[in-house]
């Protein structure tokens, strides 16, 4: 190569690297720009408050009848929908090992008197009579354990709503029916940690289910749990629904509805909260110093184009992007438009 064509090939490689340095300097400027936003500030308000709630129907109480002896079932007294009250028969097992221990206490009754009559006179050491009084005491709690188990009562009053067997089958441990009680029902809520201070035991709960949309139905609050749910940042109550005429089944959906009365909560316009493509977590952007920072919400109450949003992280005076935010990551740079 001569002279003046390495002197050309030189001048274009340097044209060539000046031009690859402009255009990185430009991309990192670009990269660099903030993004122009709008910005609301949070703000307490007071608003009439109504929770409402999803929730499923269960039995009030249930009865799994499992029986802690195993072998054939003997006879089942109730079928599927039988109504049964408290006492009644529902579960006969194989009377064997409740007949070997009859036997067992019977000659053990018989001996401890005869011991008994001995001891009176002197005939025999304590430690003699000690030792099969020990056994009277032991086999009597096993008889009584035998014939719980052998003859299967009704704890409560209810329905029968499953059967897993038929007579003389082996019994393996699944339940063999099912009592649930429906004249009155329970369900379980779980409502936000903000409101724990206004939800009581006793107070008075509204029920609403798509069957029966024309009828409300009354609940109270039963029990308020002590605990707040840290992944979820809930607390459960038990309700209880009075269902004297069993209108309303265990399984059913209904919409739990409590008026909390009047209470301060942070509202935003509805479109400043963004949802999570593929989820229902829902999220806001906060201006920290002209950064966006990324914050998960829990939606409260809608009060027409307004939202209720509740977070251990965010407070009344902070800063939301309320227009521009659909373009944000955190940590890039806002600019503010007023």
């Amino acid at each position: 190569m001569n002279k003046i064509n390495k002197i050309t090939a030189l001048a274009a490689t340097i044209i060539f690297f000046a031009g690859c340095s402009e255009k990185k300097t430009s991309i990192e400027v670009e990269t660099e720009q903030a993004e122009i936003v709008e910005i609301i500030t949070l703000q307490k308000e007071k608003v009439a408050h109504v929770l409402t709630l999803s929730t499923t129907l269960q039995g009030y109480e249930t009865m799994n009848v499992s029986p802690s002896v195993q072998g054939n079932i003997e006879r089942i007294h109730v079928e599927v929908g039988s109504r049964v009250q408290k006492g009644d028969f529902l579960v006969t097992m194989n009377q064997t090992q409740l007949n070997t221990t009859r036997l067992a206490f019977a000659n053990l009754i018989t001996e401890i008197e005869r011991l008994e009559a001995l001891k009176q006179i002197g005939s025999i050491s304590q430690q003699n009579y000690d030792q099969l009084k020990l056994g009277y005491d032991q086999t009597k709690e096993s008889l009584a354990f035998f014939e719980k188990n052998t003859f299967v009562k009704a704890e409560f009053s209810g329905i029968i709503t499953a059967k897993y067997y038929e007579n003389g089958e082996l019994f393996t441990g699944i339940p063999i029916v099912v009592l649930m009680q429906i004249n009155n029902l329970k369900s379980l809520i779980n409502i936000p940690e903000s409101y724990y201070p206004l939800v009581k035991e006793g107070k008075k709960v509204k029920l609403l289910t798509d069957i029966y949309p024309d009828k409300n139905f009354m609940a109270i609050i039963e029990t308020v749990y002590p605990t707040i749910d840290p992944s979820t940042h809930t607390f459960q109550v038990k309700l209880k629904i009075a269902n004297t005429n069993e209108i309303l089944r265990p399984g059913m959906f209904a919409r739990a509805t409590i008026e909390m009365g009047e209470i301060e909560s942070l509202l935003v316009p509805y479109q400043t909260v963004l949802k999570l493509q593929g989820s229902n977590e829902r999220y806001i952007f906060l201006n920290e110093d002209g950064i966006a920072k990324r914050i998960v919400v829990t939606l409260g109450q809608r009060f027409d184009d307004r939202i209720e949003i509740i977070s251990d992280e965010i407070k009344e005076g902070d800063q939301i992007v309320s227009a521009g935010q659909s373009r944000l990551v955190t940590g890039m740079k806002l600019n503010v438009k007023y």
